[in-house]
């Protein structure tokens, strides 16, 4: 009777005690079988590698269930493998088929399936190489952001989901309510009555953790979110998500080149630990991405590799520019000359796309780069305005093949200022009393930003699609799950 306790894969693919008895469970990848041998490749999640299951002599009907996607229980002997692929391989005493996949009815078969076909079974996706190391790296990255922070001395904070405010000014929230939607009360105006509501008030799902932030960096000096962010954008594309994550410090005492700072401090911190820390999975997934950029015509290709972009950022410094230059870089490129972008650049004051951010990244500058002192009208009603009356200390950070990843700025501190500008845009000073307290009473120069955690597990993992880098995407007209 084996009385072993179960080992993980990935340690006993690093364990050089040979001739151990040990125990793993998993589910079976691949499987060859002959007359003598039987050969099954098993893999429990903890790596990308799968464990070598050598079956002496198999029993037919003990095969006949070990099809792809059933889970077993193995016992038996860690022994050096003969040949050179592995350093060992497991040789079966006694094999339990734990759960059993219909190879008629599961989906996953030991071949290439496309991200499209697999968005089609999120549920199942997990199970592939692909997905397991994607997720596992967005793992790494979570604990690795809250590790930046706490060795720092940052406060983590964790900000309402549910709000009443909107703080991006956008409008396009999800409401939350508990009324009959059908019949809900109303006012003599015919408006619904939300003062009957749960909250007694209208309420919504939060954009941005950001302003309840502001409150606590203004007690504890530094300080970080880490949640759910939700936007009712009817936007069907690569990059956007209707629930996403978002990673928000909120810093006292820092001015707008300290929020630069950490920003690039934070993410060259984060793509060196995902080096240091994911170097299996990273490789699986450099040549997975290698491979796929074979089969594109030579003058679509990328310029580099998955593992090559990441040491790309940790090699450079990023270079400073403001909006100004950057449009004036644009306007007289040849690019915009020739009439390539899709949008073209016409002049001072235009909202920068995704395209123009990354002919600034790959095409001119050749490095990540953070731009400031964008036009005042383009942006957040709570950015400090500059001197001359036009831009605000806005920043953002761009990165190759992604865009922006960032988007941060020094916090408008003045009172009168902060008042005036709410006014030009139209946000209630009455239900943000709280906010404008913190100017009120003791202001400080304060700033901080907003990192997109799936554009950031996109960049790590080289990635084209967010739906592919969060465990059950919801975007319109898909909430599975």
């Amino acid at each position: 009777m084996y009385k072993n306790k179960r080992i993980k894969i990935v340690d006993l693919l690093r364990s050089e005690e040979f001739d151990s008895s040990v125990t793993v469970k998993g589910w079976i990848r691949n499987r060859r079988v002959s007359k003598n041998v039987a050969f099954l490749a098993v893999n429990d999640g903890s790596t990308v590698s799968n464990l070598q299951i050598v079956i002496n002599n198999p029993a037919d009907e003990l095969m006949s269930k070990c099809s792809v996607g059933s889970s077993v229980s193995v016992d038996g002997c860690w022994a050096k493998s003969q040949g050179d692929k592995q350093l060992g391989e497991l040789i079966a005493d006694n094999l339990v088929v734990t759960g059993f996949a219909d190879p008629e009815e599961y989906p996953l078969q030991p071949k290439k399936h496309s991200l499209e076909f697999l968005r089609e079974i999120a549920h199942l996706r997990f199970r592939t190489n692909t997905f397991g190391a994607i997720f596992r790296i967005r793992h790494s990255m979570a604990y690795a952001i809250h590790k930046f922070f706490n060795d720092k001395g940052f406060v983590y904070i964790n900000t309402p989901i549910i709000t009443a405010s909107d703080c991006e000014g956008a409008g396009e929230m999800f409401r939350v309510t508990t009324f009959d939607i059908s019949n809900p009360p109303r006012k003599e105006d015919g408006s619904v009555d939300f003062a009957q509501d749960f909250f007694g008030r209208d309420t919504k799902l939060t954009v941005s953790g950001q302003l309840e932030g502001e409150l606590a960096a203004t007690a504890l000096a530094e300080i970080y979110t880490f949640g759910p962010t939700f936007r009712a954008e009817n936007s069907n594309t690569t990059r956007h998500l209707a629930e996403f994550w978002m990673v928000e410090p909120e810093m006292a005492f820092y001015d707008i080149t300290d929020n630069m700072d950490l920003a690039e401090e934070m993410l060259k911190y984060l793509v060196k630990y995902a080096l240091d820390n994911c170097k299996n999975d990273l490789e699986f997934l450099d040549k997975r991405l290698a491979d796929e950029e074979k089969e594109k015509p030579q003058n679509q290709r990328s310029a580099m590799g998955l593992i090559e972009k990441l040491e790309f950022v940790l090699a450079n410094d990023f270079a400073r520019v403001t909006y100004t230059e950057a449009i004036d870089i644009l306007v007289n490129s040849n690019h915009n000359k020739k009439k390539k972008f899709k949008y073209p650049v016409d002049g001072w004051g235009i909202d920068l796309q995704s395209e123009h951010e990354r002919f600034l990244v790959e095409q001119h500058f050749k490095k990540p780069v953070i731009l400031t002192d964008y036009p005042k009208d383009i942006k957040a009603f709570y950015m400090k305005q500059n001197d001359d009356g036009k831009t605000v200390r806005a920043m953002d950070v761009l990165f190759p093949q992604i865009g922006e990843i960032i988007g941060g700025s020094e916090r408008e501190a003045d009172y009168n200022k902060l008042i005036t500008r709410m006014q030009e845009v139209h946000v209630p000073e009455k239900e943000m009393y709280w906010y404008l307290d913190t100017r009120r009473f003791g202001t400080v120069e304060h700033s901080g930003f907003g990192l997109g955690f799936e554009r950031l597990i996109l960049f790590v993992t080289g990635m084209t699609n967010i739906r592919d880098v969060i465990a059950f995407p919801r975007t319109p007209g898909n909430a599975d799950f």
